[in-house]
């Protein structure tokens, strides 16, 4: 086992299990923008927006699932979509290509209803990122895997930056 699959190993088994059981989860204004876009992201979500871009895909993923869980806003399918497409790079770091094209792709159009801005995240920038990277990840094989530019790893831009 690699020492990443591992180190999650460990924090799951701190948590006291493997993956953590999701209640049922609903589809609320699934597809529809959010009255909360002009607002400013709620602390946690900016943490998790913090662990993408420093790369602790497994971290985020655990932060925003928790915050997309408990959003009952249309504005849940934003987390959403990040954490997919930094579950995504997740898979890409481990050599998973099928996953990481898989999760990357279901993360885009989660995305749509959010652009240009939401919650002062630069939406459209992320999503232009995120295809770059995709189409990038698309062209590799196993082969050439290796050879990934991971200066094409998309980033959480928030207005300002």
């Amino acid at each position: 086992m690699d020492a990443s699959r591992e180190a999650d190993r460990q924090r799951a088994a701190r948590r006291g299990h493997g993956p953590r059981p999701r209640p049922a989860i609903p589809k609320i204004g699934r597809g529809l923008p959010s009255a909360h876009c002009a607002e400013a992201p709620p602390a946690e979500v900016l943490a998790g927006f913090a662990q993408f871009n420093r790369g602790e895909f497994f971290e985020q993923h655990e932060t925003l699932e928790d915050a997309w869980i408990a959003e009952m806003d249309p504005v849940r399918y934003l987390y959403q979509g990040i954490l997919q497409v930094g579950v995504g790079l997740l898979h890409l770091e481990r050599g998973n290509l099928y996953g990481a094209r898989r999760m990357m792709a279901k993360g885009l159009p989660l995305l749509q209803p959010f652009r240009p801005r939401c919650l002062h995240i630069d939406v459209e920038r992320f999503v232009a990122e995120t295809e770059r990277c995709l189409a990038a990840v698309e062209a590799l094989t196993p082969e050439t895997l290796s050879r990934f530019d991971k200066a094409l790893i998309p980033r959480v831009h928030l207005e300002g930056e």
